[in-house]
């Protein structure tokens, strides 16, 4: 399970713009008329006012030739022709006001009314072709929702006795899915998530992370320890992922009440976040190779133990956060030393915290982030679940 909250999290895919469009398509399609003819209409009623205060002496009312490629950025084409047919109206009438009907100034009356029609006519063409595109845009868009709903399935904001949100963000221009992925499951051995990061962007990052988030659903429920998780991870890599690609990744567990198992697959530390609100950064004390890349070394991933109770906030992230930085220079995210405090003034409520987190990694980045980013808080919730606990 993995993604984002669709109404509590939006708008968090994408955040970074609306998929680099320059608009809204959807919006444009569905605004209001009068949203629509408001830059037109001014224009038109701009120069005419200026026209008529310059005087007889003065000609403006070529300037509303600008009134068609304007109209073409927002009207159907239909629309278009009225209201370009509504400024050559004017056209005409300042032209007169101007006394360009007298016989000496008739071929530059001509000239105008001839540049203005024709104006008009490639504008209705634009116009066409951008509603064609903007409709392929908006469906695009809807196919990519609903594969991220597909690949990244939103868990729900409690996974067995763990508290969790997320935020997830493609950079990728018009993609709501990239190659960063999360997922959590409550299993017969307690809570498992996992988070990790394809090496590359696009297409071919999407499917290396349905293959791990697919191996991950089966193998979280099968194997009864991290170790075994991790193995079959590495199987299904080395099967279906292109030769020399790599998945980073962080399992967690959480089988115990006071104690949480992880497992480093060369992935972005932890980063513990105390009921007192200190944080600590959870390097593993022995780090492994990412997903893929298993074959280069030998022996195997060791799983560790930390102690983890209620009120403690276990903050996972790609290397999309923790690199975030202001238009690609400067000093990277200070993760460790900017997130407990935002965490503990939550007062325990993870999804306020991840908002705060996220908000505050914006800033830092200028509003926006150059890279795939994940960011998963996850809290155990106050009382025993097990058995004897």
């Amino acid at each position: 399970m993995t993604g984002d909250q669709p109404d509590r999290n939006q708008p968090r895919i994408g955040e970074v713009g609306t998929y680099a469009l320059g608009y809204d398509a959807a919006a444009v399609l569905k605004a209001r008329l009068w949203v629509r003819l408001l830059a037109p209409c001014l224009v038109m009623t701009l120069v005419s006012v200026l026209d008529v205060l310059a005087g007889d002496n003065t000609y403006l009312a070529s300037l509303l030739s600008v009134v068609p490629p304007l109209a073409a950025l927002t009207l159907y084409p239909l629309e278009l022709v009225l209201t370009s047919a509504l400024g050559m109206a004017l056209l005409v009438v300042l032209s007169r006001y101007d006394g360009l009907d007298q016989q000496y100034d008739r071929r530059l009356f001509y000239g105008t009314l001839v540049s203005y029609v024709a104006l008009s006519a490639a504008s209705v063409v634009i116009a066409h072709l951008r509603i064609i595109r903007t409709r392929h845009l908006v469906a695009m868009s809807t196919v990519a929702e609903a594969a991220q709903l597909a690949l990244l399935r939103p868990p729900e904001p409690m996974v067995g006795d763990i508290r969790l949100a997320a935020r997830y963000v493609s950079a990728a221009d018009a993609a709501k899915i990239g190659g960063d992925l999360y997922g959590v499951l409550d299993t017969p051995y307690g809570v498992r998530a996992i988070i990790g990061d394809v090496r590359g962007k696009g297409l071919a990052a999407v499917q290396s992370a349905a293959v791990v988030l697919g191996a991950f659903r089966e193998a979280a429920y099968d194997e009864p320890g991290l170790t075994g998780v991790a193995r079959r991870l590495e199987a299904s890599v080395m099967r279906h992922v292109p030769s020399g690609e790599f998945i980073t990744a962080m399992l967690v567990g959480f089988g115990e009440r006071d104690s949480v198992e992880l497992l480093h697959c060369g992935h972005v530390p932890p980063l513990l976040v105390s009921a007192d609100g200190s944080g600590t950064l959870l390097n593993p004390p022995d780090p492994w190779v990412p997903l893929g890349l298993a074959h280069l070394a030998s022996g195997g991933p060791q799983p560790w133990t930390v102690p983890f109770g209620p009120g403690d906030v276990l903050v996972l992230c790609t290397d999309g956060v923790v690199e975030a930085r202001l238009r690609g220079a400067g000093d990277f995210y200070p993760l460790a030393q900017r997130a407990p405090a935002l965490v503990s003034d939550s007062g325990g409520d993870v999804e306020a915290a991840v908002a705060r987190v996220y908000a505050d990694l914006l800033r830092h980045a200028g509003g926006s982030l150059r890279d795939d980013a994940a960011l998963l808080l996850l809290a155990r919730e106050a009382g025993p679940r097990w058995p004897g606990a």
